[in-house]
């Protein structure tokens, strides 16, 4: 019965069959007036000469050319109508189709859309094409709907029929992406930007799969569905899919705007990471399927998203530099421990290092400003921005923590703490992505420092101690001289090494390897002298007059064990802070 009407259709929109339409209407309508009362009462009664004669000739045209286009309008507006709303079942039917595959989709918790990361739409894809012929309608429909639009095209109504189908494909296509899987109905752009960031993770991962379930899936199932309606029309099927695509699109892209130009902060870096990545790889995407002039604004807007994703991402590193170098010296971190800035910025690099191909390209785009940042020494410049970036971070880092190491009082403390922090960034560093982006010469610079703070850290607790055991030139003192004076000294030792000892077992030195090496350098310093003055001062006294208990507290061993409990820190732990 429907092809039937739609063959009726086509007839009546030939001009030759308007044209008895308009001519049969035309009589008609003479008839119909020359039997009417209003006729007799202006001309008499009807007769064969007033209807053939010419006394009135004008009015008679007049009347039969005003029915003429009268009736031509009515019949072409009710035919249209007629067609717009067997255009508009159409589409419902398609629509109502298309929703009951998503829903039935989600429900099942398809890996199409579960993970979407992993969604693959080439022609080589099974999936992708299961997808695509699950949501496209029955061919009796789409030849119903073809029918329908070559008609409304020859008749004028091109426009008119783009515009009723592309609203009507809108409607299920933001039901799906805005409301069922991004999950933002009813909220504007206002309304995310008021969000605390902790409730933004969610919808953040929720955009990236509905950004690639749109561009992988659903827009190019509008596309060829446009395509296959408007078989012949390109113009309608370009107009109807921009018509279709246009809300949806703006929608995800000015979310992603909304959050690029929020607040920024380091926990943030790596959502956004995640969303330049995803729109980043679905820019060819936007670029193939938004080609012609018609959607150039979408194309364009894409960009710039992606442009304030990577310009965000940028300033997020900016601002952690800024927050590292006004970090506030405070109270003094116990025995030199590491201090919790420098455990934080190191693994937060450490991380950044999984995104290190994008960050590369993120700073290569958008991160010209760094350029006027000055060169370190005159070192050659790293081999690019990020690199530049980390090794300005690092630089800042280690700033901070010489200017924090001031607040101990005793310079050995100071040492340790130093030799703390460059030992952790070393081992941050080491067999790493981060080892590998940082110049060698970073790497160096630090293992320089651990040296030096080592070589201070000795100088300044151990000289002193050194030199009480110095031997005295027995050819120069008389004997008695000689014993006074070495009896002074182990005095002075005996108290000074306790001192030390009682001390330096209350701080902590996080590394093992560290800990270690610091007391052979030690050992190797201190027993010797110490054996030999114990040798010399027993030589030097009378036998049977001399009191070890009184003079000798400490034996070899005892120096050794002594040496053993230093920097274990308070509860004695050796247990590494990661």
């Amino acid at each position: 019965m429907k092809h039937v009407i739609i063959q009726i259709q086509r007839w009546l929109m030939h001009i030759k069959v308007w044209r008895v339409v308009g001519f049969t209407s035309a009589v008609v309508g003479l008839v119909c007036y020359a039997l009417s009362s209003s006729f007799n009462h202006l001309f008499g009664n009807w007769n064969l000469y007033v209807a053939s004669g010419n006394e009135h000739p004008g009015l008679q045209d007049e009347h039969s050319v005003v029915v003429d286009i009268f009736s031509q309008q009515l019949v072409c507006t009710d035919i249209a109508s007629s067609m717009m709303e067997q255009l508009r079942t159409c589409v419902k039917a398609i629509q109502q189709e298309n929703l009951n595959v998503i829903n039935s989709l989600l429900e099942q918790k398809i890996e199409f859309f579960d993970n979407a990361s992993e969604l693959m739409l080439s022609e080589q894809s099974s999936e992708g094409v299961v997808m695509l012929e699950l949501l496209l309608p029955e061919s009796e429909t789409i030849n119903n709907l073809q029918d329908i639009v070559k008609l409304m095209v020859s008749a004028g109504f091109e426009k008119e029929c783009a515009n009723v189908y592309g609203s009507c494909m809108r409607e299920c296509l933001e039901e799906c992406l805005i409301n069922q899987l991004l999950g933002l109905e009813n909220r504007t752009i206002e309304d995310v930007n008021m969000i605390p960031w902790k409730d933004l993770k969610d919808p953040i991962r929720r955009w990236i799969k509905t950004s690639k379930v749109a561009l992988n899936i659903l827009f190019p199932t509008e596309r060829q569905l446009c395509d296959l309606v408007f078989l012949g029309f390109s113009t309608a099927s370009d107009l109807s899919f921009t018509e279709i695509c246009r809300g949806c699109t703006n929608h995800l892209l000015k979310f992603a705007d909304a959050v690029a130009k929020g607040s920024r902060s380091a926990e943030q870096l790596f959502k956004y990471l995640d969303m330049f990545e995803a729109l980043r790889d679905l820019i060819p995407k936007f670029e193939s399927l938004f080609s012609n002039h018609y959607r150039v604004s979408l194309r364009n807007e894409a960009n710039t998203v992606l442009k304030n994703l990577g310009e965000a991402i940028v300033g997020i590193f900016i601002e952690l530099e800024n927050r590292i170098r006004s970090d506030p010296v405070k109270a003094a971190v116990p025995g030199g421990r590491l201090h919790p800035v420098v455990r934080y910025v190191m693994n937060y690099l450490v991380l950044t290092c999984d995104y290190w191909h994008t960050l590369e390209q993120v700073f290569e785009d958008y991160g010209q400003m760094l350029k006027e940042y000055r060169r370190l020494d005159d070192r050659a410049p790293p081999s690019s921005l990020f690199s530049l970036q980390m090794v300005q971070i690092l630089e800042v880092l280690y700033n901070n923590l010489e200017a924090k190491s001031k607040i101990y009082n005793e310079p050995a403390l100071c040492c340790v703490f130093l030799m703390n922090s460059s030992r952790y960034i070393l081992q941050k560093t080491k067999d790493n992505e981060l080892g590998k982006l940082l110049p060698d010469d970073v790497i160096q610079n630090h293992e320089a420092k651990v040296l030096y703070n080592h070589e201070q850290y000795l100088k300044s607790s151990w000289s002193e101690v050194l030199g009480f055991l110095k031997l005295d030139d027995n050819r120069v003192m008389p004997p008695t001289m000689v014993k006074k004076s070495m009896k002074k000294k182990l005095k002075s030792f005996n108290i000074m090494f306790e001192e030390i000892c009682r001390a330096q077992s209350l701080w902590f030195v996080l590394d093992e390897q560290l800990r270690e090496i610091i007391r052979v350098s030690i050992e190797r310093n201190l027993l010797p002298a110490y054996g030999n003055f114990i040798g010399r001062f027993e030589s030097v006294l009378e036998h049977g007059k001399f009191d070890d208990d009184k003079y000798v507290k400490y034996q070899m061993e005892d120096i050794e064990s002594r040496l053993n409990d230093l920097f274990q820190g308070s509860s004695g732990s050796t247990k590494a802070q990661n």
